[in-house]
């Protein structure tokens, strides 16, 4: 005779409050159901992910699609080129002093 055994353990669990816009909410809901999760599941996993990768879990870009080191060398370049760059007056003037 074969007898199966069950081992169930609780897990110590705690509860956190996330504030959001509806918008967000309802469309990551609705991404979360269409992989067959809830909210719920779908925030572990990335948490999890957070605790695996030790950092956000994809590449952080700010609004104008860069990544913040980047968008920090593009600003240096330009503050740079502002400074000691060669200016002219026109297109015209600028584009006789490329082609020579």
């Amino acid at each position: 005779m074969t007898a199966e055994v069950a081992i169930c353990y609780t897990l110590h669990m705690t509860t956190i409050q996330v504030r959001i816009d509806e918008k967000t909410k309802t469309k990551a809901h609705k991404v979360f159901k269409d992989l067959g999760l809830d909210m719920s599941s779908g925030v572990k996993m990335y948490l999890n992910r957070v605790i695996k990768d030790k950092g956000i879990p994809f590449i952080v870009r700010t609004e104008n699609g860069y990544t913040p080191e980047q968008e920090q060398k593009i600003i240096q370049e330009f503050e740079c080129a502002k400074k000691h760059g060669k200016r002219y007056d026109s297109v015209e003037a600028a584009m006789k002093y490329l082609l020579k």
